[in-house]
């Protein structure tokens, strides 16, 4: 059986660089690609697995930049446009495919060097983002927590999610900085959370009917998963909650849903960043993210 790699090299005319869609037949050299880092990969790898690169469950595309016949990077493109393994030239020639068509997504996210590559070209047609977070450290943590976890927190039931909902929203207004709910998105943004809780990826702590620590797993592959939406009530804050709840999400995730867990954070929220060292992530590079 051919790799898409043999199709391009076999491909009639003149070996040269290029963008190209993927699609299912593509999956097994984008995987290769990704797997050179895998725990930064997570996201794009997790949406590759789960969609096959079918456009139609993919809600996007994913684009492939092709070297003298070799497939080198890539580059998701939907609500999220997130380059991969992506150098000089290639984040150049997916600027130059983004501009022109529409633009889809509303957030560019990824490793910094990339991200800042890709804006370089973007920036004059697509103008200026809602908000820019240049500094965002990657953290990993691949053993146990270097503090004990909190027994407390467990995973979120389904007969929970009315209870989690609110802090869902809480959480990611504050993060941000816009509703999840506006512009008719409630029901699109219930479907998520309730979608996270019933594959097991949602964890909280419940006392007398509220949530005053949560957090979830956005993704996943066999070799890492990706923690997202870490949220301690305000009024509860200060009281090691998302340190000692932290570490009880990994010693689950470690066990049951893959071996290194990821997440990133922005570099000014001390408090969280302070709460990680603690239970033991260390920093393996730096995101950056432009919202729309």
């Amino acid at each position: 059986m051919l790799t898409s790699a043999d199709r391009y090299a076999e491909a009639p005319g003149p070996r040269s660089a290029g963008v190209r869609v993927l699609g299912p037949a593509d999956l097994p050299a984008a995987l290769e690609v990704m797997a050179v880092d895998p725990v930064t990969n997570v996201f794009a790898e997790y949406r590759s697995r789960i969609t096959q690169l079918d456009q139609r469950w993919l809600g996007g595309q994913m684009w492939g930049y092709v070297e003298d016949g070799e497939l080198l990077s890539l580059c998701h493109v939907g609500a999220n446009l997130v380059p991969v393994q992506a150098g000089r030239e290639a984040c150049a020639a997916f600027a130059r495919r983004a501009l022109a068509q529409r633009r889809t997504s509303s957030t560019i996210v990824g490793p910094r060097e990339a991200v800042e590559m890709l804006w370089a070209d973007l920036e004059p047609e697509w103008g200026r983002p809602r908000d820019e977070r240049w500094d965002q450290p990657h953290l990993v943590i691949s053993g146990k927590p270097a503090v004990e976890p909190d027994p407390l927190v467990r995973r979120t039931t389904t007969a929970e999610t009315d209870l989690l909902y609110p802090a869902c929203v809480a959480m990611y207004t504050e993060e941000v900085g816009v509703s999840p709910e506006a512009d008719g998105g409630r029901n699109l943004y219930r479907a998520r959370v309730s979608q996270l809780v019933n594959r097991g990826w949602s964890f909280s702590r419940v006392e007398d009917g509220k949530v005053v620590f949560k957090a979830e797993v956005a993704c996943a592959t066999p070799t890492a998963c990706q923690v997202q939406g870490v949220y301690v009530d305000p009024a509860r804050r200060g009281e090691g909650l998302c340190t000692r709840g932290m570490a009880a999400v990994v010693e689950f995730a470690r066990r049951e849903i893959a071996p290194n867990v990821a997440l990133y954070v922005n570099a000014h929220n001390t408090g969280a960043r302070t709460a990680y060292e603690r239970v033991g992530f260390e920093q393996t590079g730096t995101f950056s993210t432009l919202m729309f």
